[in-house]
């Protein structure tokens, strides 16, 4: 049985492997994982050799280079100078809409959430949107959204943005955008395909053999719990000490 710490080591290995090529990705705030998926794509290229990846985390004293937040965020989007971005909500369904509002009949939700943001604006400029929920449920991965903060697809709108996958606690899905939908890339230890299945709320592709999501190898594990959870620290302190601390 995997530990708490591993599945999240998977998920920050399987982030950096999901950036893979990129120059300037960007994360919003309260995103410990994505960021240190980022982190660990740096400390692997700048390990290896490779072109060096420029990391914006909004709130970030360090790891930051905008002076006023947003703003400048957006502004880069529409320049094209950002690469990759993480995007989440309350609700993302089988067509890679997201939710971000609330549950139930807007504006009388049931439930309310913290609201869109520049979800919709940044979905459709950033080339690689890596959707990114640790619940996998069938009240967040759901058949059709309640509320649409952010739509995946605009067929009448020409656009360089949109999913390239979806990653949970459970799984990983790639973004089809030629069919408008999810397929099965692999499963993260110890859960099954079908577990997957009987917790994904929207149906989605599934190839015969569904490969299992790759463990990060000694040399990975090395730069996350090290160099990575230390500059971590600096945004993340009470992440990267849990981190640690369950070494």
């Amino acid at each position: 049985m995997s530990t708490e710490r591993e599945r999240r080591e998977i998920l920050i290995a399987t982030i950096a492997d999901l950036l893979d090529g990129i120059r300037h990705v960007a994360v919003g705030a309260s995103s410990p994982i994505p960021a240190a998926g980022a982190m660990l794509l740096r400390a692997r290229n700048e390990r290896d050799g490779k072109p060096p990846v420029r990391i914006s985390i909004l709130g970030s004293q360090k790891h930051n280079f905008f002076t006023n937040g947003g703003i400048e965020l957006f502004d880069c989007a529409a320049q094209g100078r950002v690469d990759a971005f993480f995007l989440g909500g309350g609700q993302i369904d089988g067509e890679g809409n997201i939710n971000l509002v609330g549950t139930g009949d807007y504006p009388t939700s049931s439930v309310r959430w913290p609201g869109s943001f520049g979800s919709a604006y940044l979905y459709h400029l950033i080339p690689r949107v890596i959707l990114f929920r640790e619940e996998h449920t069938p009240r967040v991965l759901v058949p059709k959204a309640d509320f649409v903060s952010a739509r995946a697809i605009t067929p009448d709108v020409p656009r360089r943005g949109g999913p390239h996958a979806l990653l949970t606690n459970m799984a990983l899905f790639d973004f089809n955008r030629e069919v408008g939908g999810f397929s099965l890339r692999s499963v993260h230890p110890p859960f099954t395909p079908a577990d997957i299945r009987d917790n994904t709320g929207f149906d989605y592709a599934e190839p015969e053999a569904v490969r299992e999501t790759q463990r990060p190898d000694a040399a990975t594990l090395a730069l996350l719990r090290g160099k990575v959870l230390d500059e971590l620290a600096e945004t993340y302190p009470a992440f990267a000490r849990t981190m640690k601390q369950a070494a």
